[in-house]
C-alpha cells in the first residue's frame, strides 16, 4: 500500500473539505492509505459521518495551525504540535510515508520541506512548480517553474529548474519532449538581464531538453509551451498576473452580460459555453503546485481547495511516486557536469 500524509488543518475550509477529499482518494485509489494530521477528534467526526474504510486512515492528533501570519522559519521550529510540523515530521522520518499534501502556508510548507526533509543529492535549489490551463485545446496545460520559492538564482538553479521540470511532465503527464522555454522580456536570444544571458546558452546546450529559446509572459496561456522557466520572482509575478487577468476578464463579461436585457437574453443562449470555460479555469477541480527538488514528494494545495482540488492533489502525489519521480531527477541531474558550487 501506497502511504500519503495530508496536512488537514491547511486551508481555507479545513478540516471538513480536506477529510472529505481523503475520504474520495481512498475510494479512488484502491492501493492507497491515508495519514490525517489535525484535530483528532473533529477528523475521527467526519470519518464517521462518511461512509468510508476507516481502517486505511490513520490519524495523528496535531491541534495547532501554522498561519499565513506567522514567520515561517519561526513556526516550523516552534510549533511542533502543529499539523503542518507533524506532517513534514512523518514525511521525513517514515519510510512508507512517501508524499505530503498541505493547503496550508506556501512559505511554511516551502521552509519545512526546505529545512527538514532536504534536497535530492546534486539538486542546487528545489523549486515550486504549478500547472495552468491553455487556450489551445480543452485539456491543455503549461507548467512555470520556478513560481516563487528562489527569488534571487544563478544560471545553473535555472538549468536545474528545466531538467526537473522536463523530468516532472514528461513522467507524470506523458508530454513525450516537453518545450521547455525561459521566461524573457523578448523572443531575441540576446534579450533580458545576466542572469538569461548565462543561461540562455546552458538550455540551448542541454541534449536531453526541448529548449525553444525565449518566451514573453504574454504566451503563457497560448499553448506554444510546455515549462516555463524562471527565477521564482519572475514566476511569482507571471503566476499572480494571469490570474488576476483571467479572474478580472470574467468578472468584466459578467458585470457587462448584466448591464443590459439584450445581453441577459445573449447569455442565455451562450449558458453552455460560460459553464465550459469555468470549468476549464476552476482551480478547485485541478491540483495545486508540486514542489520538486526534494528528497520526498511534496504537494501545495491552494489555500482555498476544496474536497476535489484535495483529491487531485493527492492524486498527483499518487502518480508522483508511481513515477519514482524522485528517482528520475536524480539522475538527470547528475548528467549535468556542472559545478553548482551551492
Amino acid at each position: 500500500m501506497i502511504k500519503i500524509v495530508l496536512d488537514v488543518n491547511g486551508g481555507d475550509y479545513s478540516p471538513t473539505e480536506l477529510v472529505l477529499g481523503a475520504i474520495k482518494s481512498v475510494k479512488q485509489i484502491p492501493d492507497l492509505n491515508m495519514v490525517l494530521c489535525g484535530p483528532k477528534a473533529d477528523i475521527e467526526k467526519i470519518l464517521n459521518e462518511n461512509k468510508c474504510d476507516k481502517t486505511r486512515f490513520e490519524v495523528v492528533d496535531a491541534p495547532d495551525t501554522i498561519t499565513n501570519m506567522d514567520v515561517p522559519t519561526v513556526a516550523i521550529k516552534q510549533k511542533t504540535e502543529s499539523s503542518l510540523y507533524k506532517a513534514i515530521d512523518l514525511l521525513k522520518n517514515n519510510s512508507d510515508v512517501c508524499a505530503m499534501v498541505s493547503a496550508g502556508s506556501t512559505g511554511a510548507v516551502l521552509t519545512g520541506a526546505f529545512l527538514r526533509i532536504g534536497r535530492i543529492k546534486g539538486v542546487s535549489r528545489p523549486a515550486i512548480c504549478p500547472i495552468l490551463p491553455t487556450v489551445d485545446r480543452p485539456n491543455g496545460m503549461v507548467a512555470i517553474i520556478d513560481s516563487g520559492a528562489n527569488v534571487d538564482c544563478k544560471p545553473i538553479n535555472l538549468v536545474h529548474f528545466a531538467i526537473m521540470g522536463n523530468a516532472y511532465l514528461k513522467n507524470v503527464y506523458g508530454i513525450e519532449s516537453p518545450r521547455v522555454a525561459l521566461l524573457n522580456i523578448g523572443t531575441e536570444e540576446k534579450k533580458g538581464n545576466e542572469l538569461l544571458h548565462e543561461t540562455y546558452p546552458m538550455l540551448k546546450d542541454l541534449k536531453d531538453i526541448n529548449f525553444v529559446g525565449n518566451m514573453e509572459g504574454r504566451e503563457l496561456l497560448s499553448g506554444n509551451v510546455d515549462l516555463v522557466v524562471t527565477d521564482g520572482f519572475g514566476g511569482n509575478v507571471l503566476l499572480k498576473s494571469t490570474e488576476g487577468a483571467v479572474l478580472n476578464l470574467l468578472k468584466l463579461l459578467k458585470d457587462d452580460i448584466k448591464s443590459s436585457p439584450m445581453s441577459l437574453i445573449g447569455a442565455m443562449f451562450m449558458k453552455g459555453t460560460f459553464k465550459r470555460i469555468k470549468q476549464r479555469m476552476d482551480y478547485n477541480k485541478k491540483a495545486g503546485g508540486v514542489l520538486l527538488g526534494c528528497k520526498k514528494l511534496v504537494v501545495k494545495a491552494h489555500g482555498s481547495s476544496k474536497a476535489e482540488s484535495i483529491y487531485q492533489s493527492i492524486l498527483l502525489a499518487y502518480n508522483m511516486h508511481k513515477a519514482n519521480l524522485c528517482e528520475i531527477i536524480e539522475k538527470e541531474i547528475s548528467k549535468v557536469n556542472i559545478e553548482t558550487n551551492e
